[in-house]
């Protein structure tokens, strides 16, 4: 029996995230990656991985209570967005993918949503540990989550999911959960249980930037 509920929860959470109306959503979520991480995983990206990053937009991505939409009309990437917000993402890869897959189902146009975008990641004050690290070190998610904010009084802890890569190991990226007005908001039941598996060790390493 367990096996068909979760046959069928996969399926209606894939049909979910393949069926979407622009503007039709409940939530944002606000994607934040730590580049030391993904560099050391893929280290093939010259783009990005040049640049001796720390946390950079992955992306802006509406939600539904449960799963989320993706890929909600055919518009075409104008590759135009990435001289007017040449600083919003590490390479111009994310640009053309996540207005493709994330930014169709905003209802905004591309101008607006990539403003929005640049809006929110700026509405984000990284905490001075996570700036410019020189060396590596450890914390914990509800370290993680105070330190952010200490650092953005509108934030509260229910708002901000911490991901891990490594079984666990490395800090890997962060999730800020905004409303459709960009306020904070607590995190879905879904990015919560997934966030907390995800960080399933007692600490994990922060990598520094080099």
């Amino acid at each position: 029996m367990k096996y068909w509920l979760l046959l069928f929860l996969t399926i209606f959470s894939t049909c979910l995230a393949a069926n979407g109306k622009p503007g039709k959503f409940d939530a944002y979520v606000l994607a934040l990656s730590w580049s030391p991480t993904y560099c050391e995983e893929q280290p093939k990206d010259r783009e990005q991985c040049g640049k001796k990053l720390g946390l950079v937009l992955h992306g802006l991505w509406p939600q539904y209570n449960i799963g989320y939409p993706s890929s909600c009309t055919k518009e075409a990437y104008a590759p135009s967005q990435a001289q007017a917000f040449p600083d919003l993402y590490p390479s111009e890869f994310l640009f053309e993918h996540e207005w493709e897959k994330h930014g169709t189902c905003s209802g905004l146009t591309q101008t607006g949503y990539f403003q929005l975008s640049q809006a929110l990641k700026g509405k984000v004050a990284i905490p001075e540990a996570y700036q410019r690290p020189q060396k590596p070190f450890r914390t914990t998610a509800d370290g993680l989550k105070s330190a952010f904010t200490e650092a953005n009084p509108w934030l509260k802890e229910q708002a901000i999911a911490p991901f891990c890569s490594g079984a666990g190991r490395f800090f890997k990226e962060i999730f800020v959960c905004l409303d459709k007005r960009g306020a904070a908001a607590s995190c879905g039941v879904e990015v919560v249980k997934s966030a907390a598996k995800s960080c399933g060790q007692k600490d994990f390493l922060v990598r520094n930037i080099k």
